[in-house]
């Protein structure tokens, strides 16, 4: 046990039946934990694709991890978002008391991804 990663940062997912889907996701995780090698990170899912959202932050705060930041790979604000996610964060908060939640907004409302995709989309090379 790394108790020197207090911080910890669980990108959350739809999920999938298929188990390529989940590579982005991790592709996403692996690069996270190389920009930051002191932040605890992995992926969890709301449905299909384990591990779910309440297993991970489980596992991250038995690891350690005293503040945990939840990013929803999202792209919009959907139900899932707007409804499921913060009953889910209330849950984890009262699981959890002694641990430091927060959470993101969905990745899709943040400027620079919606102008990456842009750029990506009319083909510019990145």
């Amino acid at each position: 046990m790394d108790l020197t990663k207090t911080r910890g940062v669980i990108l959350f997912a739809h999920g999938s039946r298929d188990p390529l889907w989940r590579l982005p996701m991790e592709a996403v995780a692996a690069q996270v934990a190389a920009a930051d090698p002191q932040v605890q990170v992995a992926c969890a899912y709301l449905e299909l694709t384990e591990p779910d959202l309440p297993s991970t932050a489980k596992h991250m705060v038995d690891q350690g991890a005293q503040q945990l930041t939840v990013v929803p790979l999202f792209l919009g604000m959907g139900k899932h978002v707007r409804e499921d996610l913060p009953l889910l964060m209330h849950d984890l908060r009262a699981q959890h008391p002694a641990v430091e939640f927060t959470l993101q907004a969905a990745v899709g409302e943040n400027p620079k991804l919606v102008a990456l995709l842009a750029r990506i989309a009319l083909g510019e090379t990145l």
